[in-house]
């Protein structure tokens, strides 16, 4: 195709354009290539071979993230640990184990990467590594010219045409095996995003929520309440997902899966370290392997029909012939696949952050639209509802003090019921109210507009005393539960429930303390770091002995002792039916051991192991 002087020729795409003129096509906004100027009021924009740049096929993410070098070892290395380590039908010093070994895979190729101290133009290398990666990919040129080379000075064209993020993307990429596929370079470590180049350790956030984690699966070590258990492993991936991903652009509902969806999107990326990693070996390993893959299927073939021709050969196959117990083996299968899949997303996290959110200040960086398109609220628009459930919940706050100062009297005068009856009828009422109203505190807080110090002064207030009566109204349900488990025994779930409306309490508590400097970008993580202690302080209380021993004082004071329920429980109330007469310890405590089996040493619990003292 001709072009006019000093211009760069333009190689079209073969079938696409024969002529030199390019047919028009509509404007778009953001273009990104150099147009000539256009009359006013064009709707269209004229191509030709002076001015035209192909578009460049951007790759997909798990081509230009960086390969660190470590990430197949540890990868194996974790999944292996939580095969042999984890016993996943029970509370066990495994978990802990498997957490320990998972924690210092990460942080080992973390830290490998970190290591690489960044050139003196590492910005500019890392810029002309993605445009190399881009136009790899796209064809246009044959490969990617090392990071090492001289850093070559800019033209207009690549500084117009270069579509990928420098921050973004991690430098020395490649593509399926190429030279630097896992050669280590460091690059998730060597620029971080925004192209600053700052390389170090581990930073003290990252190092909190790891050792809550740990923490969190350390209490399989002394308390053997499943359900329990259960609150903390799924606390632990949550506290690990936020130990791994800093506050992202994206909010909190991203950094909480965050591990999880990277480590199911994260095959492409371990598929490009084994390529590379099978192109370092040489060609010659994989017909090895294949040689391997076809002895073992003839053999698989040929030892069954020998063994049946022959029935002393068939002694020897069957003594030789490991046992294998299949549903075990598909437990271990799927756990290595998990705890896997899970490592290599936590690397793949660290190599390729997600931008992190800029929290700015009242006054600053609101914009009159604001998040999602909604405009920005006034404080009569906000003040309205807000003032609407200041009035409720004063005037239901009054009423509670009548109560209180009633007695039992009272609401059986005004309501016919007893004040356990009135306690469980009104607890849920006020649980799912404190929860609506933290929603449009929330809400309130994300719109109103805050750009002068009038309209921070009445947000502030306003707010304030919104929160002051919603934590009444929380402190009424937790004293109506509390009434009614005293009236009618005390079990697991109206435990958690007066457990999760403490933690209501607690959310009302950080926002109140917002409402200083009004920045709010730091609740949401501090409302799951007060979830997770509210779950650590729930097993140092030792739960299931908790209510055990709140029943069996109900008992003493003359009430029924419901020993069918107790029996149900873990080993961590046995301290406490150990202490019962004969005929109530019999119907707790050895329904109780004797559903206990034997455990391994990676299930090894310290309740279980004293059940039998």
């Amino acid at each position: 195709m001709a072009s006019s002087a000093g211009a760069t020729p333009l190689i079209a795409p073969p079938g696409r354009w024969s002529a030199p003129a390019l047919p028009a096509v509509p404007a778009v906004p953001g273009l990104q290539w150099p147009v000539p100027a256009q009359p006013a009021g064009s709707s269209t924009v004229r191509l030709d071979a002076t001015n035209y740049v192909p578009p460049q096929l951007i790759p997909p993410r798990s081509a230009r993230v960086a390969v660190p070098s470590g990430l197949l070892p540890a990868t194996v290395a974790a999944g292996c640990a939580g095969a042999i380590l984890v016993p996943v039908d029970r509370p066990g010093v495994g978990w802990l184990l498997a957490g320990l070994v998972i924690t210092g895979a990460v942080y080992a190729v973390d830290r490998s990467a970190r290591r690489t101290v960044p050139s003196e133009h590492g910005v500019v290398s890392a810029a002309r590594d993605a445009d190399a990666a881009v136009a790899a990919a796209s064809g246009t040129v044959p490969a990617a010219q090392p990071s090492s080379a001289p850093a070559a000075p800019p033209t207009s064209s690549t500084a117009t045409r270069r579509p990928v993020d420098v921050g973004s993307v991690a430098p020395s990429v490649g593509g399926p095996g190429g030279p630097e596929d896992g050669a280590g370079t460091g690059g998730a470590g060597r620029l971080r995003p925004g192209g600053s180049g700052r390389t170090g350790g581990v930073s003290w956030d990252r190092i909190w929520w790891a050792g809550v984690a740990l923490t969190l699966l350390g209490v399989g070590v002394f308390r053997a309440a499943p359900w329990l258990f259960v609150l903390c492993v799924l606390g632990a991936a949550l506290a690990g997902s936020l130990a791994v991903v800093r506050r992202s652009v994206y909010g909190l509902w991203f950094d909480l899966p965050a591990v999880a969806f990277a480590g199911l999107n994260s095959p492409p990326w371990l598929y490009r370290a084994m390529t590379g990693a099978r192109g370092r070996f040489g060609k010659g390993s994989q017909r090895v392997w294949w040689s391997v893959a076809v002895a073992a299927a003839l053999l698989v073939m040929v030892v069954p029909l020998l063994a049946g021709a022959d029935a002393v050969f068939a002694g020897l196959v069957d003594g030789l012939m490991p046992r294998i117990d299949v549903p075990a083996a598909l437990r271990w299968g799927l756990v290595f696949v998990v705890v896997g899949l899970g490592t290599a997303g936590a690397l793949y996290l660290l190599a390729g952050p997600p931008p992190v959110a800029d929290d700015a200040g009242p006054g600053r960086g609101l914009d009159p639209v604001g998040w999602l398109g909604v405009r920005r609220f006034s404080p009569i628009e906000w003040g309205i509802p807000v003032g609407a459930l200041t009035i409720v919940f004063a005037a239901f706050v009054g009423t509670q003090v009548v109560v209180l100062f009633g007695g039992d009297g009272y609401v059986q005068r005004t309501a016919g019921l007893t004040y356990a009856e009135y306690a469980r009828s009104g607890f849920w009422q006020l649980s799912i109210v404190s929860m609506l109203t933290l929603a449009v505190i929330g809400m309130v807080l994300r719109h109103a507009l805050q750009n002068t110090v009038i309209e921070r002064r009445w947000l502030r207030g306003a707010v304030t005393v919104v929160i002051g009566l919603s934590l009444v109204l929380v402190a009424s349900a937790l004293h109506r539960m509390w009434t009614y488990q005293q009236a009618y025994g005390f079990t697991v779930m109206r435990l958690l429930v007066e457990v999760f409306e403490a933690w209501i309490a607690l959310v009302y508590l950080l926002l109140l303390a917002s409402l200083v400097r009004l920045r709010r970008g730091w609740v949401p993580r501090a409302a799951v770091g007060a979830a997770l202690a509210t779950v650590l302080a729930l097993a140092v209380a030792n739960p299931e002995r908790f209510i055990a021993q709140r029943n069996v004082e109900r008992w003493q004071a003359g009430k029924s002792l419901d020993t069918g329920y107790l029996s149900t429980l873990s080993p961590d109330v046995l301290p406490v039916a150990d202490r019962l007469p004969d005929a109530e310890r019999a119907a707790i405590a050895d329904v109780i051991r004797a559903r206990l089996s034997g455990d391994s040493w990676q299930g090894w619990n310290y309740a279980r192991a004293t059940a039998h003292r």
